[in-house]
């Protein structure tokens, strides 16, 4: 019966100070792609639904985040069809459809969920990027507020976008328990990189710089979709191949679930050698499973990392990088003392519900 009235309490509390609401998450469909963006998408509306809130999700048909005309009649039609008493959140890959629409969104109190700006994604033409920014740039400041998913993210939405500090809110993803790994207690040292096959993800430094390393005992396993940028997935095949390493490395592509779990529980070494992360969230998953990380400083990718659990490495520095994994895949004693490091950062990670607690505070 106590701990019956402490709930009640507690519900009582909660819906005081965070009344329930009716929010609608807008974004490219499908909303099961396999990203961390994404991925963190899912868990905010399906913690804000355990928490009492109506969220839905409406996803817009069309190519993102260079849009085309499908594209911008499903942004309009999604606007139109959101309720008055409707929170819009739009996803920040959704957001350059929206560009006929610039005042609709400041007069309906419209969030941006930035997972990083697009118009920093690598691969672009200068012509194709200056017209990204132009477009995020003016959006940014025509919406109520927009939710960054890191300190690093917010600083280049204020310096380089002119966004104003007070409309930007951080929420970092969240973490699940999850069992420590160690390793695969073999002689070689089992590598994971957890990334969509796309210019962004820089697998093709990690292959060159892990490609020098011949004398050690090493093997790579590349988890991510190749279906975004089909010619580039195939070039990081062709890459392996000319490095002499293809029977080294192995392209899983979408792995989740158990599948994936297993992948965590053999991996000795967690690497990413991206140019640009908004957070990194399997930078995190590695440290919550106490998982030693190398990985170049992309946006915030490196400021997950403390101390004595991983390296980074400057960003596009192959050299530096290659010599970073030298010295952990040699050292076994040395991955010991990492992973004993990382488990312990790993256990102060905030957990999702916190965060999508977090998330609805701000919304309200």
């Amino acid at each position: 019966m106590t701990v019956k009235a402490n709930t009640d309490v507690e519900m009582s509390r909660r819906s005081r100070y965070n009344p329930p609401m009716h929010a609608t998450l807008i974004v490219p469909a499908p909303f099961d792609t396999v990203s961390g963006g994404y991925g963190y998408d899912r868990r905010i509306v399906s913690g804000l639904r355990d928490a009492g809130h109506a969220a839905d999700v409406t996803q817009l048909l069309g190519s993102y985040p260079i849009t085309d005309e499908t594209a911008l009649d499903s942004a309009c039609q999604a606007w139109d069809r959101i309720g008055p008493d409707t929170r819009p959140i739009i996803d920040g890959l959704a957001l350059p459809a929206f560009a006929g629409l610039d005042d609709a969104l400041g007069a309906r109190g419209a969030t941006g969920l930035i997972h990083h700006p697009t118009s920093l994604e690598t691969g672009l033409d200068d012509a194709t990027r200056a017209a990204l920014f132009a477009t995020e740039k003016r959006l940014f400041n025509r919406l109520t507020r927009l939710i960054v998913t890191s300190d690093t993210t917010a600083e280049t939405l204020a310096t380089e976008f002119a966004v104003p500090r007070d409309r930007l809110h951080v929420v970092v993803p969240g973490t699940d328990d999850a069992p420590r790994c160690l390793g695969s207690g073999g002689p070689t040292c089992q590598i994971l990189s957890i990334g969509t096959l796309v210019s962004r993800k820089g697998h093709d430094l990690l292959l060159r710089a892990l490609a020098r390393l011949f004398d050690l005992d090493w093997n790579l396993t590349i988890v991510g979709s190749p279906l975004r940028d089909p010619a580039h997935a195939h070039g990081l095949q062709a890459l392996a191949d000319e490095l002499n390493i293809a029977q080294r490395v192995t392209f899983a592509g979408e792995v989740v679930n158990g599948a994936l779990e297993a992948l965590w529980q053999k991996t000795d070494l967690f690497a990413l050698a991206t140019h640009y992360e908004g957070y990194g969230m399997a930078i995190a998953e590695a440290l919550k499973r106490g998982i030693p990380v190398a990985v170049t400083a992309g946006g915030a990718a490196g400021a997950l990392v403390v101390p004595g659990a991983g390296v980074v490495c400057p960003l596009d520095d192959r050299d530096q990088l290659s010599k970073s994994l030298r010295r952990i895949i040699f050292s076994q004693p040395l991955r010991q003392e990492m992973a004993d490091t990382a488990w312990q950062a790993g256990q102060a990670l905030p957990s999702w519900r916190d965060q999508a607690s977090l998330f609805a505070r701000i919304l309200t």
